[in-house]
């Protein structure tokens, strides 16, 4: 009798466990949201487990993400969650000023009227966030914001370079979005970034955006 070849089913090596490209943004999102604390050890079998993805899958997604700076590897010890220090935070910040001023001045330049439009509705939400004492929606309104600029810039190296940078001082974001007052210092600042890009002023836009990250570097030092 011919033989017949049996459909593979889907295993852990299968077609249905997610691709490494998939499991790295499934993994960062995951660190990103506070599920796993820093220096926790990051096991591949309980991650494969967890995500439904093949060994294999897992050693290359913590290696994408120990490229990142969000996870480290220790000799014979598998990975960890890596841990990022105030004076690190504080460095990424200084490195993001140039990226970000340069970001929001190209904004100001390619502004066109449909970018206009929902930055209009991005500051009325901003300020009814602040105005309700909404500090979970202001921060996501922040990150949107941070976003929006980005994309308006069009310039896409600089967007690659900060998407990594905020990736891995996240936590420290996370912590400055709730520290007491802050809302009070950082809402108009935002406001300033916005209406100067809705002016199309690159000068103003760049020196909003330099203040207000000059304040996070300040703050942070406060915390050391």
């Amino acid at each position: 009798m011919p033989t017949t070849t049996e459909p593979q089913t889907a295993g852990v090596e299968g077609a249905a466990r997610p691709a490494a490209a998939e499991l790295t943004d499934r993994i960062r999102e995951a660190l990103l949201s506070g599920d796993f604390a820093p220096h926790q050890r990051l096991i591949e079998a309980d991650l494969s487990d967890r995500f439904e993805a093949s060994r294999a899958s897992v050693r290359t997604a913590l290696m994408n993400l120990a490229g990142e700076g969000l996870v480290e590897r220790l000799p014979n010890r598998g990975a960890r969650v890596r841990a990022i220090t105030v004076d690190e935070a504080i460095e990424i910040v200084e490195v993001r000023i140039g990226l970000e001023v340069l970001c929001a001045r190209k904004a100001a330049e390619n502004l066109t009227e449909e970018d206009a439009s929902g930055l209009v509705d991005l500051r009325e939400r901003i300020q009814a966030a602040v105005a309700a004492g909404d500090l979970v929606g202001y921060a996501s309104l922040n990150q949107e914001m941070d976003r929006r600029i980005r994309d308006i810039s069009g310039h896409a190296t600089a967007t690659r370079l900060l998407e990594r940078l905020l990736a891995q001082s996240a936590r420290h974001q996370f912590r400055l979005a709730y520290h007491p007052g802050r809302v009070n210092q950082s809402a108009p600042e935002h406001i300033a970034i916005i209406d100067a890009v809705l002016a199309r002023d690159a000068d103003a836009a760049a020196e909003a955006t330099r203040r207000h990250l000059e304040g996070i570097i300040a703050l942070l030092s406060d915390m050391r």
